[in-house]
């Protein structure tokens, strides 16, 4: 007789699957960290190429190495001929779906054109080059695609600039002012990592398959690209657009809960209170301050009151979506490059769960229960063609 799989929840909610020393996320507790450190307190202290350094390496940099980590990621921008010469058509093929889209193409191509191979047969030092590689085009890349679809010719990347501050210049072609730099900053360094969610277990599934960086990455993308994880970013914001003014927060609550659609921007299937992420970014508008701030925070305070009360026991507080649209906005950030925004923080968290699961051997292979009808069922004859 067969031997049966081992029952788990719908989701895999809860199952430990593998050991990690990359970060964890302690949902009661309303924690998170990357190694042995809070990420909220590296998103306050530490710049974007420090944690890099710590998610790929395992310890932050002295000032010289950071100097010398610096350097060597900003001089991986530059975008390889045969990939520069075809974003112009992945742009026009990829319109109607945004630079998400694209960079799922561009990156692929990208990896093809550098060589990369399968990390099955490499070293872990030859994986870690093609992951510092991958990650460092991945901003260029987008803001490239995204100026594209503008009619906007790509900005070329800056060397003497940091990760975020580059990453903006890329996409306006102005050098940002320090404080929305830094904004921006403190928000990738927020969402680097944060446990096995979706797509980071998507980038090990693959990994696990020992296929190239670049496949392992895009699958990661197209998971993260969902609205049920990494798309939701500017449907928070819209969500506060069709509330228009205050007043009308409780109505419009109480018709999308009534109607069964969830409300984007609050609730978390981990934390069990708020979202240390929301918490920080909030910090960060609140600095900005001005009308959005004052009507976010408000429609923040009343619809976690209508949820309370409409789903008592439920625990649904803001989750990261709902102020990072709001601080992307304040920065000048175009919606349809909030999710991008959020992949090119991420892609280093993924990076870095690839490099750690490529040292282990053994495939991802789960087991479904099968539902369907009663097999083997006679396979039935075709019928015979009617007489002419």
């Amino acid at each position: 007789m067969e031997q049966q799989g081992i029952e788990v929840p719908r989701g895999l909610s809860g199952v430990v699957v593998t050991d990690t020393t990359l970060g964890d996320v302690r949902g009661r507790e309303g924690f998170y960290h990357y190694r042995q450190y809070s990420a909220v307190e590296l998103a306050e202290r530490r710049t974007f190429e420090d944690v890099w350094h710590l998610m790929f390496h395992g310890e932050l940099p002295d000032r010289a190495a950071r100097v010398e980590f610096t350097k060597l990621t900003a001089g991986l921008r530059h975008l390889p001929g045969p990939v520069r010469e075809a974003l112009p058509a992945v742009s026009r093929a990829t319109a109607a779906s945004g630079p998400l889209a694209g960079l799922r193409t561009a990156l692929s191509l990208a990896g093809a054109a550098a060589g990369f191979r399968p990390v099955y047969d490499l070293t872990p030092g030859e994986r870690r080059e093609d992951a510092l590689a991958a990650c460092a085009l991945v901003p260029t890349l987008l803001t490239a695609l995204h100026r594209l679809a503008q009619g906007l010719d790509p900005v070329e990347p800056r060397d003497d600039l940091p990760y975020a501050a580059n990453y903006l210049y890329m996409l306006t072609g102005e050098e940002p002012a320090p404080r929305e730099a830094r904004a921006v900053e403190r928000y990738l360094i927020s969402t680097v990592d944060h446990g096995f969610n979706a797509s980071t277990f998507t980038g090990r599934v693959i990994a696990s398959t020992g296929a190239d960086v670049a496949a392992c990455l895009t699958g990661a993308i197209g998971a993260l690209s969902g609205p049920l994880h990494g798309g939701s970013p500017s449907r928070a914001l819209d969500a506060l657009d069709a509330i228009g003014t205050p007043d009308r927060t409780d109505a419009w609550v109480r018709d999308r809960v009534r109607s069964g659609e969830r409300i984007m921007g609050f609730g978390h299937p981990v934390y069990r209170t708020e979202d240390p992420r929301s918490r920080m970014l909030k910090g960060i508008a609140q600095e900005f301050g001005g009308p959005l701030v004052d009507f976010a925070t408000q429609v923040e305070e009343r619809v976690e009151a209508v949820l309370a009360e409409l789903k008592p026991g439920r625990e649904l507080h803001i989750n990261v979506e709902f102020y990072a649209g709001v601080v992307m906005e304040l920065c000048g950030l175009p919606r349809s490059m909030f999710t991008p925004t959020f992949c090119a923080a991420r892609v280093v968290g993924w990076s870095a769960n690839i490099l750690e699961q490529a040292g282990d051997s053994k495939i991802i292979r789960p087991s479904a229960r099968y539902t369907g009808p009663v097999p083997p069922a006679p396979v039935p004859q075709l019928p015979s063609a009617p007489a002419a």
